[in-house]
């Protein structure tokens, strides 16, 4: 006869579960799972970030999820399913396009807003007659949900307004003893979260770019995209469409500025920009901390705590050290963080969406 393996009560102690992030342990996996099907939430890795889950059918999980991160209750949840085939259950009156989409794009860092289903919790949804939903592309993502049985709601695993968490590390700094488990599989792969299109609208409307570039997304809807200033990162939608798309995310706990070009090809004058608020702000007393290019990098020497998110041909490097760089800054101690602007293509976009949230969009142009 087994014998269970122990788990935290409620406000005990943090179980940490290290799991391989390409072959999941089985046993481990069932550990997790038979903790949220109790009730516990659990953190665990996708490919986008670490998300806090509960099973999506109990109230009172998911009502603990809104405690524990401190986060609004009119800003919905995304459902991760195990598979395209769940979209029934969760979701009705399901646009072709949809189904394209998700048999192109999952799994993968793709939400898709839908009409919901009735059988959906009005907290999961924040009463919206929408739902989102994704399947992961992440191993240990995936087989939690299919052992579970039934799709997870999931936010991103951080304090609500902070920068969203890339390893575990960064979940345990804000949630040791009020959650049950956290799965540790290490980095994750994009390092920000999914993009997330509206696609019970025609042509479908991004609410959030992601991890998945707006152009690939156009490339197999055959349309382009509608985007809102809000997706942009410029300001906040009048209400919550979607996670992310309203209050302030992303955000260090020092003041925080972003500087912008009209034209990125003059890399010197960005430089000047930023030099000057970095050494004002270091005159007067404060710590500062730079976000930058590996291009600029080295002209920022002893102007402060220096930070490079890689270079500006790989954006997809760039996105990834984000949230990782924002939290570095935040243990640095630094009061006050310089951003370098980027091009917003691609994947430019996403970044510069997160850059001026994490602001709270304050910017300056260069």
């Amino acid at each position: 006869m087994s014998v269970p393996t122990p788990r935290p009560a409620l406000g005990a102690e943090t179980l940490i579960l290290r799991i391989n992030p390409l072959k999941p342990e089985r046993d481990l996996v069932r550990v997790a799972a038979a903790i949220l099907k109790e009730g516990g939430l659990v953190a665990f890795p996708t490919e986008t970030v670490y998300g806090l889950g509960a099973v999506a059918s109990r109230r009172d999980a998911v009502l603990r999820i809104f405690r524990v991160k401190g986060r609004p209750p009119d800003n919905p949840l995304i459902l991760h399913l195990a598979s395209p085939d769940w979209l029934p259950s969760v979701a009705r009156e399901i646009p072709e396009v949809a189904y394209r989409l998700a048999e192109r794009l999952w799994p993968g860092p793709l939400t898709l807003i839908l009409h919901r289903s009735e059988s959906v919790l009005d907290e999961v949804t924040a009463g919206l007659p929408k739902v989102a939903v994704r399947v992961p592309a992440h191993p240990v993502a995936l087989s939690l949900i299919e052992e579970v049985g039934e799709p997870v709601a999931a936010p991103s695993a951080n304090k609500s307004g902070r920068p969203s968490p890339t390893r575990a590390e960064h979940v345990l700094e804000d949630f040791k003893g009020e959650i049950e488990a956290i799965i540790d599989s290490g980095d994750t792969l994009h390092g920000v979260e999914s993009t997330i299109v509206d696609v019970t609208q025609n042509p479908p409307v991004l609410l959030r770019p992601g991890a998945l570039p707006v152009e690939d997304i156009e490339r197999v809807a055959g349309v382009k995209l509608v985007i809102p200033p809000f997706a942009r990162g410029l300001g906040e939608a009048d209400r919550a469409l979607a996670p992310g798309t309203r209050y302030r995310h992303y955000a260090p706990r020092a003041e925080m500025v972003v500087v912008e070009l009209e034209d990125y090809s003059e890399l010197s004058r960005l430089v000047r920009v930023v030099r000057e608020i970095a050494l004002s702000k270091k005159a007067s007393g404060l710590r500062v901390g730079v976000l930058c290019s590996d291009e600029t990098a080295s002209f920022y020497e002893g102007v402060g705590v220096v930070r490079s998110l890689g270079p500006r041909s790989n954006m997809f490097i760039v996105a990834r050290k984000l949230f990782a760089a924002l939290r570095d800054l935040d243990r640095e101690g630094v009061d006050f963080i310089v951003a370098e602007g980027f091009e917003e293509r691609g994947l430019g976009l996403t970044v510069m969406n997160r850059l001026r949230k994490a602001a709270g969009f304050k910017v300056v142009r260069g």
